[in-house]
């Protein structure tokens, strides 16, 4: 896949360093001499194309008629916005991403900008220490459908009323899956007739409304 990454400052140059690691084409459009001077220590040379991101020529130059995806993430909102539009409208970019640095500017990154995902950081924050606080001792390792539902891990209290329980006899939330149980560092396929012990690691898939469930359920 070819990602056309506008903005070099450590969100773009760590994203294209990742994305390098899984063999995928990668372009970044930088013009500040500072970041340049610090990505060109992070990332192969023609990986790096130097000038405007908002340069039609130079996007052209960069590549935008093949990219798969556009990452527009400069310190510029107002470039960010014209980026997507103008890689969906002009060039028929399939995927555009936006990164929103002035949260009250949030409104302004949806479909009628050509926005596809919009990358709020402040509230990814908020969201992120909301489910710290709020989870106890359940971890969120994975976010599927666009952070519709996740693959959560919750350890078992020694005093949660489900221990020694069979997970058949377990009242879980509507849309949750118990998926594997680690157990002293083994692996357990669970099944019906499955107990749950004190210190159990639980690997779920649920919604965001039976993960406070489970975290609660599998509390003292």
């Amino acid at each position: 896949m070819f990602v056309l990454i506008a903005g070099g400052e450590p969100v773009g140059s760590q994203l294209a360093k990742f994305l390098l690691t899984q063999n995928h084409q990668v372009r970044l459009i930088e013009n500040t001499p500072a970041v340049l001077a610090d990505i060109h220590h992070r990332l192969p040379t023609e990986v790096i194309v130097e000038g405007s991101v908002t340069d039609l020529k130079l996007l052209e130059l960069a590549g935008i008629q093949q990219a798969s995806v556009l990452v527009a993430c400069t310190p510029s909102d107002t470039d960010n916005l014209a980026l997507c539009f103008l890689a969906q409208t002009l060039y028929k970019v399939p995927r555009t991403i936006g990164r929103i640095n002035d949260p009250s500017h949030a409104w302004l990154f949806d479909h009628k900008f050509h926005v596809d995902v919009a990358l709020n950081e402040a509230t990814i924050l908020a969201h992120l220490i909301e489910e710290e606080l709020s989870l106890g001792d359940m971890m969120t390792l994975l976010k599927l459908r666009r952070g519709k539902y996740s693959l959560v891990e919750v350890y078992i209290n020694k005093k949660a009323k489900v221990v020694g329980a069979a997970i058949k006899d377990i009242a879980l939330p509507e849309h949750c899956n118990i998926a594997a149980i680690i157990r002293e560092g083994e692996l357990i396929v669970p099944r019906g007739a499955t107990s749950l012990n004190a210190g159990d690691e639980v690997l779920a898939v649920t919604d965001a409304e039976g993960a406070e469930q489970l975290a609660s359920l599998f509390s003292a």
